[in-house]
């Protein structure tokens, strides 16, 4: 009776796909029981869809392909999406299986029976639903196929229960994924051309990098690309997965407010896009233009998500006779330990002091964390996983799949206490699968990215009203006594000192710890423009840039 289910595991192992995030319920029994009869795929129970999702995605972002997840109905799925959409953002390799009533029970209009291939469809690359046995291993291996791309995206299998476990089904061979090409020879050829003319009139260019352009072989290619034009490096506002930290090319990532990113922008007449989106504001705000393209800046596209990234940088160094010059790299530097009264500049100060080499950091801090670039830019080579699609959330799930994938590496994760809340059962699969997993709470008892927003979009005076929507202070949440009890150790600190001496202890423990680190708001009763934080965060910029940005908030 599971010999469908069997036939789908079977498949999935066969094509690589070893690690299955979990939700069950009633509709995937045969697959649950199938996990007997295949040992070798393991399968990591969540207590909530959102942390499947944002589990899988944080898995394949560490280990360059997919893992599946296993999602009970249309409802389930709906308690995924959030997380599916920031994978899709991620342009991940992500399987995700939905179980289906029985073929022959749909019809019927049962309590949890609903459209599920519409709601997939949101955030899928590929929707299938299967509709037999003697087919589902074929689908198996089409959704791996589709899922690693190029680019990685989100393949949905639905899986109706009666396919689960019917007879009549085998494991199908694996399908080797597309191989991306590189850029043809008469774009890179334009490219070389446009900048080496603008290089040689006075013209400002840069190269905006996201996706695996993010990667170390491909920032060295970016950076003799640099080095040999005088050129800049500009990386996505959210990246996938962001190599960074001594010895390396450093790369100046956009801002996430607009006001910021169109002064680093300004002045520029050639942007390359190398695995990279043009860049937008994420939000439409009053008299502000929502492309930040510079007018006058030539868009070119050396490398689409679905092109081979490092073969077009490598004929761009080529093209240029750029293969001489050294990259500037990035030299060793961390700050001294903070002192004094906790703040969220400290957190990041001591994170830059402690952090270990190879160490996998999460961030999804929101405001507490504006200043983490800077602290930690010297630090040892380390891995950066960001807030691809802005739907928070994501932070402690996507710990917990990177831990998965990579066990021999901490994971640091930074997450301010509102999204922490979203998701906050990953702390009980941290737990259960032993996961090295630093979970680093910014409590300062709001929403305080919305507080910022409220500023920016021109909304008049709010009143106590408007301001308790992002007030998380009455009840205070308690994450200690939230940590323990789902089997995680936890500490609360409020000053510099502890904070730094318990972020010392807990990356030198394996298993799941957290720290609460009480914080206060970063924009409490400050205005935008007269942030002193936000202008000394400007240290990771060049100097003009930093300058016209001050010049830009100034009073």
């Amino acid at each position: 009776m599971t010999q469908g289910a069997t036939a789908m595991l079977r498949t999935l192992l066969d094509a690589g796909v070893d690690t299955c995030f979990t939700n069950p319920g009633t509709s995937e029994m045969h697959f649950v029981a199938a996990l007997d009869a295949t040992p070798t795929m393991r399968a990591v129970l969540t207590l909530f869809e959102g942390v499947a999702t944002g589990a899988a995605d944080g898995f394949a972002r560490m280990a360059d392909r997919p893992a599946a997840t296993l999602l009970h109905l249309g409802c389930g799925l709906g308690n995924g999406l959030a997380n599916l959409h920031n994978a899709r953002k991620a342009r991940v390799p992500l399987v995700n299986i939905v179980g289906e009533h029985a073929t022959h029970h749909a019809a019927l209009d049962t309590p949890l029976q609903s459209d599920i291939a519409t709601a997939a469809r949101n955030v899928s690359a590929w929707v299938r639903t299967a509709q037999q046995p003697a087919t589902l291993g074929t689908d198996v291996a089409e959704a791996v196929s589709v899922a690693q791309g190029p680019p990685g995206q989100v393949a949905t299998l639905i899986l109706p229960a009666d396919v689960s476990w019917g007879e009549g089904a085998s494991p199908a061979a694996p399908r080797p994924p597309a191989t991306p090409a590189p850029a043809d020879a008469a774009r890179v050829a334009a490219i070389a051309q446009a900048l080496r003319e603008a290089s040689a009139q006075g013209g400002h260019c840069a190269l905006l990098l996201g996706g695996r352009a993010l990667r170390e072989p491909a920032l060295r290619e970016a950076g003799r690309i640099a080095a040999h034009l005088g050129l800049r490096l500009l990386g996505e506002v959210f990246p996938t997965r962001l190599t960074r930290g001594a010895g390396l090319p450093p790369v100046e990532r956009l801002a996430y407010l607009a006001e910021m990113a169109s002064v680093q922008l300004a002045g520029l007449t050639q942007l390359v896009l190398v695995d990279a989106r043009p860049p937008v504001s994420f939000f439409a705000y009053p008299g502000q233009p929502s492309a930040l393209t510079p007018a006058g800046c030539t868009l070119h596209t050396l490398a689409a998500p679905d092109e081979d990234v490092l073969a077009s940088l490598s004929a761009l160094v080529a093209a240029l006779g750029a293969q001489a010059a050294v990259p500037g790299l990035q030299p060793p530097w961390r700050p001294g330990a903070p002192r004094g009264r906790l703040t969220a500049e400290k957190v990041c100060k001591a994170v830059g002091h402690l952090l270990p080499e190879g160490a996998i950091v999460v961030d999804e801090a929101q405001t507490s964390g504006a200043l983490l670039p800077g602290f930690t830019a010297g630090a040892p080579r380390h891995e950066l996983l960001a807030l691809t699609g802005g739907a928070i959330g994501q932070g402690l799930p996507l710990a917990l799949g990177a831990a998965v994938a990579c066990p021999d590496r901490p994971v640091l994760a930074l997450v301010g206490d509102g999204a922490a809340m979203y998701t906050l059962q990953a702390l009980w699969s941290m737990a259960r699968e032993r996961a090295h997993v630093v979970s680093v709470i910014f409590n300062n008892r709001a929403y305080g990215i919305l507080n910022l927003e409220l500023q920016r979009v021109g909304a008049q005076r709010p009143g106590p009203r408007a301001l308790a929507q992002f007030d998380l202070g009455q009840p205070a949440l308690d994450f200690v006594q939230l940590a323990q009890g789902m089997g995680v150790s936890a500490c609360r600190v409020d000053t510099a000192e502890a904070f730094t001496a318990a972020l010392a202890r807990a990356l030198a423990q394996p298993g799941p710890q957290l720290i609460e680190a009480v914080v206060p708001s970063a924009f409490s009763g400050l205005k935008l423009r007269v942030l002193p934080w936000l202008l000394r965060a400007l240290g990771q910029m060049p100097l003009p840039v930093a300058r016209a940005l001050k010049r830009k908030l100034a009073p």
